[in-house]
């Protein structure tokens, strides 16, 4: 998406219900592939509001030529990643990265990372994928790698069970497990494309695997992870967060809260528990990619 299709994100909301997208338990198996070293110059893709980069940065900056880079197509999670410290944070769609001095004139322009990152960023490129790959190699110096972690095959996702059944002409129920299957069932019966509306964007290990080999790089690690992932507040405040201006975006705020709501009731057996706390199986895969 370009930046102005992606700027509904808020960093007070996002970090008031996905912090722990950032949190240390969470990106600590990503910043390991990563493997940061003193004096390394690194980009990260999808900043959002600076928190794992300064990680890094504080990594790098450790010998002198050290460098990170944070760019994101969120102009508020620009702005936060600035308040918090990223001297170096620019508004860009990693989808289809501009040139670095058109960014900013304290970049060289032929500056060539050794590394690009990505965290919890990819998944929201559905829109051009192998732009993202383009983009990665476009900064990259020969021999860099590509390190990140996104949403991959089987996240948010579930089944059709059974619920009730007979013959002789009466209907079939089902119940629909998974919060992505819980959204599409939903705006299927309100007479929407849910396919169209999903901006989702989680490929198998296959299919990721091979759109990195076909763009000039050798892959050395890819996995995906299954995580279980406990929700701070409700399951509709997530929805809210990542749904609102995505699937729902074109709706009335009672529309959109109706579906949410719906979305909700049908995930409650699943996704909380006894004590009222909601969790959601999240699927991540990691890779990591040399540009040959």
């Amino acid at each position: 998406m370009s930046t102005s299709d992606r700027d509904s994100w808020s960093a007070t909301a996002y970090n008031q219900t996905a912090s722990f997208v950032y949190s240390s338990a969470f990106t600590a198996p990503v910043l390991s592939l990563l493997d940061a070293k003193p004096g390394e110059t690194i980009i990260d893709f999808g900043c959002g509001s600076g928190e794992v980069t300064l990680e890094i940065d504080r990594v790098v900056r450790g010998q002198e030529g050290g460098l990170v880079v944070g760019v994101d197509s969120s102009e508020s999670m620009i702005d936060q990643a600035r308040k918090n410290g990223l001297q170096h944070a620019y508004v860009a769609d990693v989808q289809a990265l501009p040139t670095l001095s058109s960014l900013s004139d304290a970049l060289p322009p032929a500056l060539k990372f050794d590394a690009v990152f990505t965290n919890a960023a990819l998944h929201w490129c559905k829109q051009s994928p192998v732009g993202v790959i383009k983009s990665a190699k476009s900064v990259l110096r020969d021999g860099g790698r590509f390190v990140g972690e996104f949403g991959g095959f089987g996240n948010c996702v579930g089944r059709c069970i059974t619920t009730s059944s007979a013959t002789n002409g009466v209907t079939m129920s089902t119940r629909i497990a998974g919060v992505r299957s819980a959204l599409h069932g939903v705006l299927s019966k309100c007479g929407y494309a849910a396919d169209k509306l999903d901006p989702w964007f989680f490929p198998s290990l296959e299919d990721y695997q091979s759109l990195l080999e076909s763009n000039g790089f050798r892959v050395t690690h890819i996995s995906l992870n299954p995580r279980l992932t406990p929700l701070p507040s409700t399951l509709a405040d997530w929805l809210h967060l990542f749904a609102r201006k995505s699937f729902l975006h074109d709706m009335s705020d009672e529309e959109a809260a109706e579906i949410i709501n719906e979305v909700q009731d049908i995930c409650t057996v699943d996704c909380r528990d006894t004590q009222g706390k909601w969790m959601i199986v999240y699927v991540r895969l990691r890779f990591v990619a040399i540009l040959q």
